[in-house]
């Protein structure tokens, strides 16, 4: 009987261990697949869709470590769900990719018009306040303390500009824009209070 019953567990340990010797070729083929999809995708994740990044990356590890573990069943079953995880983060990563392109070429596009204009409104204003600083009697509605603040107000355009132009220098026309909208505001604003038209 003890013969018997330990034939028996061994017969069923080898039959275990053909059954895992044929889940591994599968999931060797589907780990295969999987890391080099993910590897495929990785770099252009890391740029546009970093958190998503981080969830892949965790799943693409608890399938190693199953395989690690000889799990070979468990690679298999998760490899539907990961690959899909892969395709729908490369679509993630795309998708915001092309979306940062096409605001790069908006604000490209924009930058030619302001790196003309706003140059002229900071001279404008530059002139006026050189005008006013010299002038005994300020016109109506020009204030000494509204004098005082366009004053301030140039040297922070004339510094904000002077990081526009340069971030435009280096291809970043989207802070290029954003900081030259800043300082078309404040160049409105000081335009007003100074009596000046802005066109």
């Amino acid at each position: 009987m003890k013969k018997l019953s330990v034939w028996l567990l061994t017969t069923l340990a080898a039959a275990a261990l053909v059954g895992c010797a044929a889940d591994k070729g599968p999931a060797e083929k589907a780990l295969g697949s999987a890391e080099a999809a993910f590897n495929a995708v990785h770099d252009q994740a890391m740029k546009y869709a970093p958190q998503q990044l981080g969830a892949v990356e965790e799943q693409l590890q608890g399938v190693k470590d199953s395989y690690a573990k000889g799990d070979y069943k468990a690679v298999v079953a998760a490899a539907p769900g990961l690959a899909a995880a892969i395709s729908s983060l490369k679509d993630a990563a795309t998708a915001k990719q092309a979306e940062l392109e096409a605001a790069l070429a908006k604000a490209k596009d924009d930058w030619g018009p302001m790196s003309t204009e706003l140059p002229k409104m900071v001279d404008a204003i530059e002139s006026r306040v050189d005008i006013l600083s010299k002038s005994h009697h300020l016109p109506k509605g020009v204030t000494k303390d509204s004098l005082a603040a366009a004053k301030s107000g140039l040297d922070g355009m004339k510094s904000t500009w002077g990081e526009a132009t340069s971030a435009a220098g280096s291809g970043d026309f989207t802070t290029a824009v954003s900081k030259a909208q800043a300082v078309k505001g404040q160049a409105t604003k000081i335009m007003q209070s100074l009596g000046m038209t802005s066109g």
